[in-house]
């Protein structure tokens, strides 16, 4: 006759390794090492024409402000220059997360059809998560952008020419 006292502890193990196994899978990769971004091949959908393209480089201004660089605001620390980079050439981006639709369920970006604003997240330097730093971009090529530092509660818009939108 068999009897069955152990098997309560075979599905409790089971259990517990179904979930280490989903923690290991489900959680943000480390950190990579900050590469330049490769060149990109133009996808089918990219503008015609440079200007069209909002996040083309623009021919050089001249320097001034933090970044010294006039195409970003002031406001934008250096790792959100580099998230506009990614997005430029789209992608890799380092979190899974990144270029994700961005619900706007707070409704404190204006009113877009679901899917217009994509997330993206800008590294705070000593986290060990995503920290609440993130660039929202609007539109397929991007042609609004917002930051926050706060995790969504509050935004500030901007434009690549170095201005603060205030619409």
């Amino acid at each position: 006759m068999t009897t069955r006292a152990g098997s309560g502890w075979t599905l409790w193990a089971a259990l517990a390794a179904l979930a280490i196994v989903a923690w290991f899978t489900l959680r943000d990769p480390p950190p990579q090492a900050q590469a330049p971004p490769p060149v990109a091949q133009a996808p089918a959908t990219a503008p015609a024409r440079a200007e069209d393209n909002p996040l083309a480089v623009p021919p050089p201004l001249p320097a001034r402000g933090m970044h010294g660089d006039a195409r970003y605001p002031d406001f934008l620390p250096p790792e959100a220059i580099d998230t506009l980079r990614l997005i430029a050439h789209d992608g890799p981006y380092p979190h899974r997360q990144d270029d994700g639709v961005f619900g706007n369920r707070e409704r404190r970006l204006p009113p877009q059809p679901r899917g217009y604003y994509r997330e993206y997240t800008v590294e705070t330097p000593g986290s060990r998560d995503r920290g609440a730093r993130r660039i929202i971009a609007g539109g397929r090529p991007p042609s609004e952008f917002f930051y926050t530092d706060d995790h969504y509660r509050s935004f500030r818009r901007f434009t690549l020419d170095g201005t603060e939108d205030a619409r």
